[in-house]
């Protein structure tokens, strides 16, 4: 018999939930283990570990998604590998074979595989793999050590209310510095997000905008996710920077835009004083999927979009095609999905 969970996969949220078994490798004399799967949900590590006082970490986030033949797929791991390789560049860690990256998500899936929800509920298995320095180093350099680990967890929306528009304002701190850690994936990012992101939350907004960081007058992110906007003559629009996540979510949606909804797209500057430009407007990534906006507070007014209760056509259509890809109800474009077997 095998083993029998009683969760109600309608009405999960973006919660920590322990599963049976992670991975785990380290790096050590220059060089990664093989890794293995482990049962303990604990890491053991040096007090003088870079990431606890130097912040030397980065993680990422994807998804296993099970469709209605009820095979099991990840989307796009490829990418969220290769973005974890920039991560590490960036603050000097090793770097994650490609083939190793997909093979752990792939393990970790496997063992796991009772917890990955059911086609239909909506919900998906989310694999965090983190990276970090750990061994005894005081001084500010680089860890002698390192731990790769991934782990999963059943996922429903993260913004409460899954497809309907929420509203927004725009921060007055920064998210990244102009060419700071903004491209990478790094914990510290995230950190300096906490006080913006429950400011906005206190005010009764889903999150805040962060502005470009030189002259606060462009729209950078979203909270934890990318900005988009469909304009009134129908291009899908998003911001350029360097200090950008390059999140997988926006630039599949650029691709299908362009390639399967037939529209204009346009990678530039979004002005914070030009929102009128847009009919429509969504926070994009592998947490958020999609999430209409409804609105934007800047310097006291709401710029209310298509509308603050119902989705916009085109934001709709760009979530069925992403959806059905990654659920497996449309053709996915050549290498798109990995499936687990």
């Amino acid at each position: 018999m095998g083993k029998e969970l009683h969760i109600d996969w309608a009405s999960l949220g973006f919660k920590y939930m322990k599963t049976d078994l992670r991975y785990v490798s380290v790096w050590k004399d220059g060089q990664w283990d093989d890794g293995r799967l482990v049962e303990d949900n604990k890491l053991c590590i040096s007090e003088a570990s870079t990431v606890l006082h130097y912040g030397q970490s980065c993680f990422e986030g994807l998804k296993a998604y099970r469709t209605k033949a009820g095979k099991i797929q990840l989307f796009r791991p490829d990418m969220n590998a290769k973005r974890m390789q920039d991560s590490c560049r960036r603050i000097l860690m090793p770097e994650v074979a490609l083939e190793k990256f997909i093979d752990a998500c792939v393990q970790v899936v496997k063992a796991n595989e009772v917890y990955v929800p059911p086609y239909g509920t909506g919900a998906t298995l989310y694999l965090r793999p983190f990276l970090f320095g750990t061994g005894d180093t005081v001084g500010v350099a680089p860890a002698p050590e390192y731990i790769f680990s991934v782990f999963c967890l059943p996922v429903g929306a993260y913004f409460k209310g899954g497809l309907s528009p929420v509203n927004f304002t725009v921060s007055d701190y920064d998210r990244a510095a102009p060419f700071g850690t903004g491209a990478a994936k790094v914990g510290g990012n995230y950190a300096g997000s906490l006080m913006p992101h429950t400011l906005a939350v206190q005010r009764g907004f889903a999150d805040c905008i962060y502005l470009d960081p030189a002259t606060h007058t462009k729209i950078e992110e979203v909270g934890a996710a990318n900005f988009f906007g469909i304009t009134k003559d129908g291009k899908f629009v998003t911001p350029k920077s360097p200090s950008i996540l390059p999140s997988v979510t926006k630039i599949s949606l650029l691709q299908l835009a362009k390639e399967t909804l037939g529209m204009e797209t346009e990678e530039r500057d979004v002005f914070i004083d030009r929102l009128d430009e847009f009919a429509e407007a969504g926070a994009c990534g592998t947490a958020a999927v999609i999430t209409p906006i409804g609105g934007i507070e800047y310097k006291g007014k709401l710029h209310v979009f298509h509308s603050e209760t119902e989705v916009g056509p085109v934001t709709k259509k760009l979530y069925e095609t992403l959806t059905g890809i990654q659920f497996g109800d449309i053709e996915a474009p050549q290498g798109w999905m990995v499936e687990v077997e």
